[in-house]
Protein backbone atom coordinates (compact mmCIF):
# COMPACT_ATOMS: atom_id res chain seq x y z
CA UNK A 1 0.00 0.00 0.00
CA UNK A 2 3.09 2.15 0.79
CA UNK A 3 4.25 1.51 -2.40
CA UNK A 4 1.17 2.56 -4.48
CA UNK A 5 0.39 5.54 -2.34
CA UNK A 6 4.09 6.76 -3.30
CA UNK A 7 3.63 6.50 -6.92
CA UNK A 8 0.29 8.10 -6.88
CA UNK A 9 2.00 11.09 -4.85
CA UNK A 10 4.88 11.27 -7.75
CA UNK A 11 1.80 10.74 -10.44
CA UNK A 12 -0.07 13.80 -8.97
CA UNK A 13 3.50 16.15 -8.83
CA UNK A 14 3.94 14.73 -12.70
CA UNK A 15 0.47 15.46 -13.88
CA UNK A 16 0.18 18.81 -11.51
CA UNK A 17 3.56 19.87 -13.19
CA UNK A 18 3.96 19.30 -16.41
CA UNK A 19 0.51 18.95 -17.65
CA UNK A 20 -0.65 22.03 -15.73
CA UNK A 21 1.83 23.83 -14.00
CA UNK A 22 4.06 24.41 -17.22
CA UNK A 23 1.18 25.75 -19.45
CA UNK A 24 -0.24 28.29 -16.71
CA UNK A 25 3.31 29.90 -15.80
CA UNK A 26 3.52 30.04 -20.02
CA UNK A 27 0.30 31.44 -20.08
CA UNK A 28 0.53 33.68 -16.73
CA UNK A 29 4.26 35.09 -18.16
CA UNK A 30 2.24 36.20 -21.55
CA UNK A 31 -0.50 38.09 -19.59
CA UNK A 32 2.23 39.56 -17.17
CA UNK A 33 4.29 40.64 -19.60
CA UNK A 34 1.09 42.31 -21.97
CA UNK A 35 0.12 44.11 -18.45
CA UNK A 36 3.59 45.40 -18.11
CA UNK A 37 4.33 46.97 -21.46
CA UNK A 38 0.42 48.44 -21.34
CA UNK A 39 1.66 49.87 -17.68
CA UNK A 40 -2.01 49.15 -16.44
CA UNK A 41 -3.06 52.46 -18.74
CA UNK A 42 -6.66 50.98 -19.36
CA UNK A 43 -7.56 51.89 -15.98
CA UNK A 44 -7.22 55.09 -16.34
CA UNK A 45 -10.14 55.40 -19.12
CA UNK A 46 -12.40 52.83 -17.10
CA UNK A 47 -13.93 56.02 -15.34
CA UNK A 48 -14.70 57.75 -18.14
CA UNK A 49 -17.39 55.10 -19.42
CA UNK A 50 -20.02 55.01 -16.66
CA UNK A 51 -22.47 53.52 -19.33
CA UNK A 52 -20.04 50.69 -20.03
CA UNK A 53 -18.23 50.33 -16.68
CA UNK A 54 -20.18 47.13 -15.91
CA UNK A 55 -19.31 45.34 -19.24
CA UNK A 56 -16.01 47.22 -18.69
CA UNK A 57 -15.61 45.08 -15.23
CA UNK A 58 -16.83 41.80 -16.32
CA UNK A 59 -14.35 41.76 -19.33
CA UNK A 60 -12.02 42.92 -16.90
CA UNK A 61 -13.11 39.89 -14.22
CA UNK A 62 -12.87 37.64 -17.26
CA UNK A 63 -8.99 38.25 -18.01
CA UNK A 64 -7.16 34.89 -16.73
CA UNK A 65 -6.10 35.42 -13.20
CA UNK A 66 -7.13 37.55 -10.25
CA UNK A 67 -5.25 40.64 -11.40
CA UNK A 68 -8.16 42.52 -13.74
CA UNK A 69 -11.15 41.92 -10.83
CA UNK A 70 -8.80 42.93 -8.16
CA UNK A 71 -8.04 45.99 -9.37
CA UNK A 72 -11.76 46.95 -9.33
CA UNK A 73 -12.48 46.96 -6.51
CA UNK A 74 -10.86 49.65 -4.45
CA UNK A 75 -12.24 51.97 -7.42
CA UNK A 76 -15.95 51.64 -5.75
CA UNK A 77 -14.95 53.37 -3.08
CA UNK A 78 -13.35 56.08 -4.61
CA UNK A 79 -16.55 56.55 -6.84
CA UNK A 80 -14.58 55.87 -10.15
CA UNK A 81 -17.02 52.63 -10.77
CA UNK A 82 -20.61 51.43 -10.02
CA UNK A 83 -21.06 48.35 -7.77
CA UNK A 84 -22.77 46.58 -10.30
CA UNK A 85 -19.32 47.15 -12.01
CA UNK A 86 -17.73 45.40 -9.02
CA UNK A 87 -20.51 42.63 -9.12
CA UNK A 88 -19.74 42.18 -12.61
CA UNK A 89 -16.43 41.78 -11.96
CA UNK A 90 -16.24 38.96 -9.15
CA UNK A 91 -18.95 36.82 -11.06
CA UNK A 92 -16.84 36.83 -14.49
CA UNK A 93 -13.45 36.25 -12.72
CA UNK A 94 -12.38 32.40 -12.04
CA UNK A 95 -9.24 33.09 -10.60
CA UNK A 96 -6.35 31.64 -11.06
CA UNK A 97 -8.34 28.76 -11.94
CA UNK A 98 -8.51 30.43 -15.30
CA UNK A 99 -5.30 28.92 -15.88
CA UNK A 100 -5.84 25.61 -14.92
CA UNK A 101 -8.58 25.44 -17.45
CA UNK A 102 -7.04 27.21 -20.24
CA UNK A 103 -4.23 24.51 -19.70
CA UNK A 104 -6.47 21.57 -19.77
CA UNK A 105 -10.24 22.04 -21.19
CA UNK A 106 -9.91 24.87 -23.15
CA UNK A 107 -13.01 24.92 -25.21
CA UNK A 108 -14.75 24.15 -21.63
CA UNK A 109 -12.82 27.45 -20.51
CA UNK A 110 -14.41 29.22 -23.32
CA UNK A 111 -18.17 28.48 -22.69
CA UNK A 112 -17.74 28.51 -18.99
CA UNK A 113 -16.87 32.22 -19.73
CA UNK A 114 -18.70 32.86 -21.97
CA UNK A 115 -21.70 32.49 -19.66
CA UNK A 116 -19.99 33.79 -16.80
CA UNK A 117 -19.02 36.87 -18.28
CA UNK A 118 -23.22 37.12 -19.54
CA UNK A 119 -24.54 36.44 -16.16
CA UNK A 120 -21.83 38.42 -14.82
CA UNK A 121 -22.90 41.98 -16.35
CA UNK A 122 -26.59 41.42 -16.89
CA UNK A 123 -26.84 41.18 -12.87
CA UNK A 124 -24.02 44.21 -12.99
CA UNK A 125 -26.29 46.09 -15.08
CA UNK A 126 -29.79 44.88 -12.49
CA UNK A 127 -28.18 46.10 -9.22
CA UNK A 128 -26.55 49.56 -10.70
CA UNK A 129 -30.47 50.30 -11.47
CA UNK A 130 -31.27 49.69 -7.76
CA UNK A 131 -30.04 52.21 -5.01
CA UNK A 132 -27.79 49.49 -3.15
CA UNK A 133 -24.42 50.93 -4.57
CA UNK A 134 -25.57 54.12 -3.10
CA UNK A 135 -26.29 53.26 -0.07
CA UNK A 136 -23.63 50.90 0.61
CA UNK A 137 -21.16 54.03 -0.26
CA UNK A 138 -23.21 56.14 2.21
CA UNK A 139 -22.88 53.98 5.17
CA UNK A 140 -18.93 53.23 4.62
CA UNK A 141 -18.68 56.96 4.50
CA UNK A 142 -20.71 57.36 7.61
CA UNK A 143 -18.08 54.89 9.32
CA UNK A 144 -15.43 56.77 7.79
CA UNK A 145 -16.01 60.07 9.46
CA UNK A 146 -16.91 58.15 12.77
CA UNK A 147 -13.53 56.55 13.04
CA UNK A 148 -11.62 59.63 12.57
CA UNK A 149 -7.96 59.92 12.07
CA UNK A 150 -8.54 56.66 10.17
CA UNK A 151 -6.39 55.99 7.65
CA UNK A 152 -6.82 52.62 6.09
CA UNK A 153 -4.60 49.77 7.54
CA UNK A 154 -0.86 50.08 7.19
CA UNK A 155 1.70 47.50 6.28
CA UNK A 156 3.79 45.51 8.28
CA UNK A 157 7.49 46.66 8.13
CA UNK A 158 9.56 44.21 5.82
CA UNK A 159 13.15 44.36 6.26
CA UNK A 160 15.04 44.71 3.35
CA UNK A 161 16.35 41.78 1.65
CA UNK A 162 20.24 41.12 2.71
CA UNK A 163 22.36 41.20 -1.20
CA UNK A 164 22.88 37.04 -0.05
CA UNK A 165 19.07 36.62 0.10
CA UNK A 166 18.70 38.50 -3.18
CA UNK A 167 21.00 36.35 -4.61
CA UNK A 168 19.27 33.27 -3.15
CA UNK A 169 15.88 34.50 -4.41
CA UNK A 170 16.91 35.22 -8.12
CA UNK A 171 18.48 32.12 -8.41
CA UNK A 172 15.25 30.48 -7.07
CA UNK A 173 13.39 32.15 -9.79
CA UNK A 174 15.59 31.10 -12.45
CA UNK A 175 15.57 27.69 -11.59
CA UNK A 176 11.49 27.52 -11.06
CA UNK A 177 11.29 28.90 -14.87
CA UNK A 178 13.96 26.57 -16.27
CA UNK A 179 11.81 23.96 -14.46
CA UNK A 180 8.87 25.61 -16.17
CA UNK A 181 10.23 25.59 -19.73
CA UNK A 182 11.55 22.01 -19.21
CA UNK A 183 7.93 20.96 -18.14
CA UNK A 184 6.48 23.05 -21.24
CA UNK A 185 8.54 20.99 -23.38
CA UNK A 186 6.88 17.28 -22.42
CA UNK A 187 3.48 19.03 -21.55
CA UNK A 188 3.55 20.36 -25.09
CA UNK A 189 5.58 17.10 -26.47
CA UNK A 190 2.44 14.77 -24.11
CA UNK A 191 0.20 16.92 -26.25
CA UNK A 192 1.64 15.54 -29.62
CA UNK A 193 2.00 12.23 -28.64
CA UNK A 194 5.73 12.51 -29.02
CA UNK A 195 7.60 10.72 -26.55
CA UNK A 196 10.85 12.09 -25.37
CA UNK A 197 13.37 9.89 -23.59
CA UNK A 198 17.07 11.72 -22.92
CA UNK A 199 17.09 9.52 -19.79
CA UNK A 200 14.83 7.07 -17.45
CA UNK A 201 12.22 9.08 -15.59
CA UNK A 202 13.12 12.52 -16.55
CA UNK A 203 9.72 13.97 -16.65
CA UNK A 204 8.98 12.20 -12.64
CA UNK A 205 11.99 14.84 -11.63
CA UNK A 206 11.21 17.68 -13.25
CA UNK A 207 7.77 16.98 -12.02
CA UNK A 208 8.82 16.31 -8.46
CA UNK A 209 11.22 18.53 -8.13
CA UNK A 210 9.20 21.14 -9.64
CA UNK A 211 6.37 20.76 -7.59
CA UNK A 212 8.85 20.71 -4.71
CA UNK A 213 9.89 24.14 -5.33
CA UNK A 214 6.60 25.67 -5.99
CA UNK A 215 5.36 24.66 -2.57
CA UNK A 216 9.00 26.34 -1.24
CA UNK A 217 8.16 29.29 -3.10
CA UNK A 218 4.63 29.86 -1.95
CA UNK A 219 5.56 29.00 1.89
CA UNK A 220 8.76 31.36 1.42
CA UNK A 221 6.49 34.28 0.40
CA UNK A 222 3.48 33.08 2.87
CA UNK A 223 0.86 33.16 0.54
CA UNK A 224 -0.91 30.06 1.06
CA UNK A 225 -4.68 30.98 0.79
CA UNK A 226 -3.80 33.88 -2.23
CA UNK A 227 -1.30 34.97 -4.10
CA UNK A 228 -2.87 38.37 -5.95
CA UNK A 229 -3.13 41.33 -4.16
CA UNK A 230 -3.55 45.25 -4.75
CA UNK A 231 0.05 45.74 -4.30
CA UNK A 232 1.25 42.69 -6.39
CA UNK A 233 -0.64 43.85 -9.26
CA UNK A 234 1.05 47.34 -9.30
CA UNK A 235 4.48 45.85 -8.36
CA UNK A 236 3.71 43.73 -11.75
CA UNK A 237 3.65 46.65 -14.11
CA UNK A 238 6.41 48.55 -11.97
CA UNK A 239 9.33 46.57 -13.83
CA UNK A 240 9.78 43.46 -16.10
CA UNK A 241 12.12 42.08 -13.26
CA UNK A 242 8.64 41.99 -11.43
CA UNK A 243 6.34 40.60 -13.68
CA UNK A 244 8.65 37.45 -13.66
CA UNK A 245 9.04 37.24 -9.62
CA UNK A 246 5.25 38.13 -9.17
CA UNK A 247 3.90 35.67 -12.06
CA UNK A 248 6.93 33.10 -10.38
CA UNK A 249 5.07 32.89 -7.29
CA UNK A 250 1.40 33.02 -8.60
CA UNK A 251 2.23 30.28 -10.63
CA UNK A 252 3.86 28.40 -7.55
CA UNK A 253 0.71 28.68 -5.88
CA UNK A 254 -1.29 27.46 -8.72
CA UNK A 255 0.63 24.23 -8.79
CA UNK A 256 0.88 23.62 -5.01
CA UNK A 257 -3.03 23.49 -4.78
CA UNK A 258 -3.28 21.43 -8.18
CA UNK A 259 -0.96 18.85 -6.80
CA UNK A 260 -3.16 19.42 -3.33
CA UNK A 261 -6.58 18.61 -5.64
CA UNK A 262 -4.98 15.72 -7.58
CA UNK A 263 -3.32 14.14 -4.67
CA UNK A 264 -6.40 14.52 -2.32
CA UNK A 265 -8.88 12.93 -6.01
CA UNK A 266 -6.15 10.09 -6.55
CA UNK A 267 -6.14 8.93 -2.70
CA UNK A 268 -10.38 9.68 -2.26
CA UNK A 269 -10.51 7.01 -5.40
CA UNK A 270 -8.05 4.65 -3.37
CA UNK A 271 -9.97 5.31 -0.17
CA UNK A 272 -12.79 4.16 -1.63
CA UNK A 273 -11.65 1.25 -3.47
CA UNK A 274 -10.46 -0.08 -0.29
CA UNK A 275 -7.20 -0.35 -2.19
CA UNK A 276 -8.42 -1.22 -5.44
CA UNK A 277 -8.14 2.35 -7.89
CA UNK A 278 -10.69 0.71 -10.61
CA UNK A 279 -13.20 -0.11 -7.70
CA UNK A 280 -12.83 3.19 -6.21
CA UNK A 281 -12.97 4.71 -9.52
CA UNK A 282 -16.69 3.22 -9.90
CA UNK A 283 -17.96 4.32 -6.64
CA UNK A 284 -17.60 7.85 -8.17
CA UNK A 285 -19.05 7.34 -11.34
CA UNK A 286 -21.94 5.70 -9.51
CA UNK A 287 -22.11 8.49 -7.23
CA UNK A 288 -21.60 10.89 -9.20
CA UNK A 289 -25.01 9.92 -11.34
CA UNK A 290 -27.01 9.88 -8.11
CA UNK A 291 -25.51 13.13 -7.01
CA UNK A 292 -25.17 16.07 -9.71
CA UNK A 293 -27.74 18.56 -8.04
CA UNK A 294 -25.88 18.24 -4.63
CA UNK A 295 -22.48 18.90 -6.53
CA UNK A 296 -23.87 21.96 -7.95
CA UNK A 297 -24.66 23.22 -4.41
CA UNK A 298 -21.35 22.35 -3.51
CA UNK A 299 -19.64 24.19 -6.44
CA UNK A 300 -21.47 27.20 -5.42
CA UNK A 301 -20.96 26.30 -1.50
CA UNK A 302 -17.17 26.31 -2.52
CA UNK A 303 -17.66 29.77 -4.25
CA UNK A 304 -18.31 31.15 -1.24
CA UNK A 305 -14.56 30.52 0.20
CA UNK A 306 -12.37 33.84 -0.73
CA UNK A 307 -8.85 32.86 -2.83
CA UNK A 308 -8.61 30.56 -5.50
CA UNK A 309 -6.97 27.42 -3.75
CA UNK A 310 -10.45 25.77 -3.39
CA UNK A 311 -11.70 26.92 -6.47
CA UNK A 312 -8.37 25.20 -8.47
CA UNK A 313 -9.19 22.22 -6.28
CA UNK A 314 -12.83 22.37 -7.68
CA UNK A 315 -11.60 22.70 -10.98
CA UNK A 316 -9.45 19.32 -10.89
CA UNK A 317 -12.50 17.77 -9.65
CA UNK A 318 -13.99 18.39 -13.07
CA UNK A 319 -11.17 17.51 -14.75
CA UNK A 320 -10.97 14.14 -13.27
CA UNK A 321 -14.65 13.46 -13.83
CA UNK A 322 -15.95 14.02 -10.00
CA UNK A 323 -18.13 16.69 -11.00
CA UNK A 324 -20.49 17.70 -13.92
CA UNK A 325 -20.26 20.64 -16.33
CA UNK A 326 -23.11 21.95 -14.47
CA UNK A 327 -21.09 22.33 -11.08
CA UNK A 328 -18.29 23.88 -12.52
CA UNK A 329 -20.38 26.36 -13.78
CA UNK A 330 -21.71 27.12 -10.48
CA UNK A 331 -18.53 27.25 -9.09
CA UNK A 332 -17.34 29.50 -11.96
CA UNK A 333 -20.00 32.06 -11.32
CA UNK A 334 -20.19 32.07 -7.64
CA UNK A 335 -16.32 32.73 -6.88
CA UNK A 336 -14.54 35.61 -6.51
CA UNK A 337 -10.92 34.61 -6.77
CA UNK A 338 -8.45 36.92 -4.78
CA UNK A 339 -10.53 39.36 -5.84
CA UNK A 340 -12.95 39.62 -3.08
CA UNK A 341 -9.68 40.08 -0.20
CA UNK A 342 -9.09 43.89 -1.01
CA UNK A 343 -12.80 44.50 -0.76
CA UNK A 344 -13.09 42.44 2.98
CA UNK A 345 -10.20 44.61 4.18
CA UNK A 346 -12.00 48.08 2.48
CA UNK A 347 -15.17 47.37 3.87
CA UNK A 348 -16.73 43.74 5.34
CA UNK A 349 -20.38 44.75 4.39
CA UNK A 350 -20.06 45.46 1.00
CA UNK A 351 -18.02 42.06 0.45
CA UNK A 352 -20.56 40.15 2.16
CA UNK A 353 -23.21 42.06 -0.43
CA UNK A 354 -21.44 41.45 -3.20
CA UNK A 355 -20.74 37.96 -2.91
CA UNK A 356 -23.93 37.16 -1.71
CA UNK A 357 -25.72 38.49 -4.89
CA UNK A 358 -24.48 35.80 -7.46
CA UNK A 359 -25.22 32.99 -5.61
CA UNK A 360 -28.90 33.04 -7.06
CA UNK A 361 -27.69 33.32 -10.73
CA UNK A 362 -25.07 30.53 -10.26
CA UNK A 363 -28.51 28.22 -9.19
CA UNK A 364 -30.36 28.83 -11.74
CA UNK A 365 -28.02 28.72 -14.52
CA UNK A 366 -26.62 25.49 -13.11
CA UNK A 367 -29.49 24.08 -13.00
CA UNK A 368 -30.30 24.51 -16.64
CA UNK A 369 -27.62 23.44 -17.38
CA UNK A 370 -28.07 20.68 -15.69
CA UNK A 371 -31.52 19.97 -16.65
CA UNK A 372 -29.54 20.01 -20.37
CA UNK A 373 -26.99 17.44 -19.01
CA UNK A 374 -29.91 15.25 -17.73
CA UNK A 375 -31.95 15.22 -21.29
CA UNK A 376 -29.25 15.86 -23.94
CA UNK A 377 -25.48 14.62 -24.95
CA UNK A 378 -23.75 17.67 -23.32
CA UNK A 379 -21.27 16.08 -23.01
CA UNK A 380 -21.17 14.21 -26.76
CA UNK A 381 -21.77 17.47 -27.96
CA UNK A 382 -18.95 19.18 -26.25
CA UNK A 383 -16.22 16.66 -27.01
CA UNK A 384 -17.63 16.49 -30.80
CA UNK A 385 -16.85 20.45 -30.71
CA UNK A 386 -13.60 19.88 -29.54
CA UNK A 387 -12.57 16.78 -31.41
CA UNK A 388 -13.68 19.95 -34.58
CA UNK A 389 -11.70 22.77 -33.14
CA UNK A 390 -8.37 20.80 -31.72
CA UNK A 391 -8.22 17.81 -33.80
Amino acid sequence: MFIEILELIIDSMEGAFIEVGSFVGSVLLLFGYINYKKSGKFMESIEKSKKFQPLIGGVMGLTPGCGGAVFMMPLFFKKSVTFGTVVAALMATMGDAAFVMIATRPFHYLIVSGISLTVGVITGYLVDLTSLGDNILKKYENRMRILKGFRGKQGEFVAPMTPIERKKSNFLNYLFWSLISIGLVFGVAGIMQVDIELFPNLEEIIGVAGVILAIFLVFKGKKFLRDDTTESEQSKVSSLKKTFIENALETAFVIMWVFVGFLAYELLTLGLGMGDYAAGEMMIENWLLATGIVSIIIGVAVGIIPGCGPQIIFITLFINGLVPFSALLANAISQDGDALFPLIAIDRRSAVWATAINKLPALVFAFIVYWIELNYDWSGFLNSMVDKLFM
